[in-house]
């Protein structure tokens, strides 16, 4: 697996002078990876036994009372700082055991949707002030400060990174997660975890190929209800499942911001944002956050959280490593705008062995629902409902099974790290969750055809163009998968 291309640069983010670091990322069999690696897989032992202080790379910290000492402290680079990216990053600088070393972004300073440029700031100039204010505050005088990129490939070449938090828009979810692996690091990487399916297939490869720890940021598995809803699946209370109804966001019919194609602003290497991505006029109702409606860049709203309440599905029905035998889709309606190209209404229709009957989509109400012999049970954000409310009782004892624990999903990565444990959300599982997403796609560009699935060769049974088409990964040159 290999990972090319570069950025055009711009006048206020010129183009890097990376070329060595090229050479380490673009070839997996380099002398300088193999030592990367075992530099860091060497670091990973350390991170675990050592008990007397180091120091850390060229951030130089003393021993601070009520925080771990440097030298058993997870070392953190962030790929991403726009609103999610930010939220990782207090979520996992926020504890005593980690230290954020650098933050990356193609914007240097930007205010999300606010067109009016207050109130709360993203981009790396953003990231870097809030993590030197952090340890500032933390009594880390000697914090020499947080470094700042704009090319992921640099950060990811680093030595002294153990992990790397990815929170950029989908489209790149795949390349800097394999820089980050190839690279010897453990990664938590927002979800869906991929753009394109052989996307996901190349990751989860990967992660075993490190041995990495990755987390993905399908945080509802570290949420109570959820937990409780699955652990009851597990052990049986709804009898033989019948039917389960996933419902999802309905997708965007207007364009959220300025539709006025326009040049794009000094701060931002567009260039680079669009990177892999089909290349588009910029425009502000295509940009921060608002650039998952359009499939060049995210999947729609079916994309976006198939990984939450599809992925609690496939947890509670036993599926993490499987997923259904057919998929197609129905009644997916087109936006009144062309700034989007995904679904406004939707629907993605599975079977599964043992007869059961998905629907996922815009159709259903918010949260994951299955119905089953005994009863049905029902869970949400917030929300857990059961046709029997004896099974949500504190005392109800549903039977000896009790699913994965997490109460904290960034310290579940954390933990993962230090103790090379498996975490709540890992690569394999987050893939699966969202393949009947990727397959709805290719069942929608055929006429909604109804395509049957081998979970277990991940492959579409029967018909070689659907398959030729979900495993296309139509990327600008230069950038390629590998």
């Amino acid at each position: 697996m290999s990972i090319s291309g570069k950025s055009g640069g711009s006048k206020n983010n010129p183009k890097p002078d990376w070329s060595p670091v090229a050479q380490l990322v673009q070839s997996p069999l380099n002398q300088l990876e193999n030592e990367n690696r075992t530099m860091n897989q060497n670091r990973r032992k350390f991170i675990k036994t050592a008990a007397a202080a180091t120091v850390v790379g060229p951030n130089i910290i003393i021993n601070t009372p009520g925080r771990a000492a440097p030298s058993e402290r997870l070392t953190l680079g962030f790929v991403g700082v726009g609103g999610r990216g930010m939220a990782n990053l207090g979520g996992l600088m926020n504890h005593g055991d980690t230290q954020v070393l650098g933050a990356c972004d193609v914007d240097e300073l930007h205010w999300g949707k606010n067109i009016k440029r207050g109130g709360r700031s993203y981009g790396r100039m953003a990231a870097k002030e809030v993590v030197n204010a952090h340890y500032s505050k933390k009594g880390n005088t000697d914090y020499k400060g947080c470094d700042i990129y704009s090319d992921y490939r640099e950060l990811c070449s680093r030595n002294d990174i153990d992990a790397v938090c990815v929170s950029t828009p989908d489209h790149w979810h795949a390349l800097a997660t394999l820089a980050a692996l190839q690279n010897g690091k453990d990664v938590y990487c927002e979800k869906p975890v991929t753009h394109y399916f052989a996307e996901g297939q190349a990751v989860y490869k990967e992660v075993a190929k490190q041995k990495a720890i990755f987390q993905t940021g399908s945080q509802q598995r570290s949420a109570g209800n959820f937990h409780q809803g699955v652990t009851l699946m597990h052990n049986g209370v709804l009898g033989k499942i019948k039917e389960v109804k996933v419902g999802l966001p309905r997708g965007h019919d207007n364009p959220d911001g300025d539709a006025n194609p326009t040049d794009p602003p000094s701060n931002l290497d567009y260039e680079f944002w669009t990177g892999p991505a089909k290349m588009l006029p910029y425009m502000r109702a295509r940009n921060h956050w608002s650039w998952r409606w359009h499939t060049a860049y995210g999947g729609g709203q079916l994309m976006d959280w198939i990984g939450h309440h599809n992925d609690i599905n496939h947890w509670g029905l036993g599926l993490d490593k499987g997923g259904p035998l057919s998929v197609q889709a129905r009644g997916w309606t087109k936006p009144k705008t062309d700034v989007y190209d995904s679904a406004v209404e939707y629907e993605v229709v599975c079977e599964y062995e043992g007869g059961i009957q998905s629907s996922i989509g815009s159709v259903n109400p918010m949260g994951t629902k299955w119905i089953g012999e005994n009863g049905w049970l029902y869970v949400n954000r917030g929300k857990i409902e059961a046709s029997n409310p004896e099974w949500l009782k504190k005392d109800f004892k549903a039977g000896d099974k009790v699913a994965y624990k997490s109460s904290n999903h960034h310290r579940n990565f954390i933990d993962g790290c230090k103790e090379r444990k498996e975490c709540v959300a890992p690569a394999e599982t987050a893939h699966r969750s969202i393949t009947p997403g990727h397959i709805a796609y290719v069942s929608h560009a055929m006429g909604d055809k109804k395509l049957h699935w081998d979970a277990a060769k991940e492959e579409i049974v029967g018909d070689a163009e659907a398959q030729k088409a979900l495993m296309a990964v139509p990327y600008r040159k230069p950038w390629d998968l590998g």
